[in-house]
């Protein structure tokens, strides 16, 4: 029974944390147009937040997988001191830290096309 409660709540987990990320983004989102619309509709002046281009969203993109990948790598790095097949998990590392390389080109490219 042990391991088929543990399956249980690792099933229940993988799903469960996702859908309660999103109800809370949807939730966060709802709140903050309900806001504006009121303080639209008092006529207090609503001050619009500045919509990031695409090069600066892959920018962002970019520097957060970067800096997770490397401070993946580093962590497994450290625990192969004392267990040296730690080092495989740290190879994962390297998929989103290409990923985060593919976001800076973007940024690069996004911003050299829109300068010709």
């Amino acid at each position: 029974m042990n391991g088929d409660f543990i399956g249980l709540v690792a099933v229940i987990m993988i799903f469960g944390i996702p859908l309660a990320a999103l109800y809370t983004y949807y939730r966060v989102r709802k709140l903050r147009t309900e806001e504006k619309l009121a303080a639209i509709a008092r006529g207090v002046p609503v001050p619009l937040e500045p919509e990031l281009s695409q090069a600066a969203r892959s920018r962002r993109a970019g520097i957060l997988l970067v800096t997770g990948a490397l401070g993946y790598i580093a962590t497994f790095a450290l625990i192969a001191r004392s267990e040296p097949e730690a080092l495989v998990a740290a190879s994962f590392g390297a998929i989103p830290l290409a990923v985060g390389l593919g976001y800076f080109l973007d940024a690069t490219l996004v911003r050299r096309d829109a300068r010709s």
